[in-house]
């Protein structure tokens, strides 16, 4: 069993309708020590994201109801202060740029990442 650490568990949200890789992260995140939501839909995700306060999102791009530029323009619009981290297998650099410019702090495409490198990343905007 992990001691608990005496700070407030960190609120991160993933948003990644590919269920054994949201599940995935999930596990680790919560193993790290974080309070996770994981959510396959973008709109339900846009909708959390409007009421409630979260340390970090992890957010593919390509996911059901909104896509992830548009919860990236959400938090912009209302200026959360979250870290968005942009995990993809988009890997045109045009979207690269476009999400950047909507204010990401990383981006990484899945195939070249592996979860425990997602997590460590995570553990670094989220601090």
């Amino acid at each position: 069993c992990s001691i608990m650490k005496e700070t407030a568990q960190k609120r991160i949200l993933i948003i990644e309708d590919e269920k054994p890789l949201a599940h995935a992260l999930q596990l680790k995140l919560e193993h790290e020590g974080f309070s996770v939501v994981a959510l396959g839909n973008g709109q339900e995700a846009y909708d959390l994201l409007s009421k409630e306060s979260f340390d970090a999102v992890l957010t593919d791009l390509i996911i059901p109801g909104v896509d992830g530029f548009s919860i990236l323009t959400l938090i912009k619009d209302k200026k959360m202060k979250i870290p968005v981290i942009v995990m993809t297998n988009l890997n045109q650099e045009e979207d690269k740029k476009k999400v950047f410019d909507l204010g990401a702090s990383d981006y990484f495409v899945k195939s070249n990442i592996s979860i425990s490198d997602i997590v460590a990343k995570v553990k670094e905007k989220a601090s």
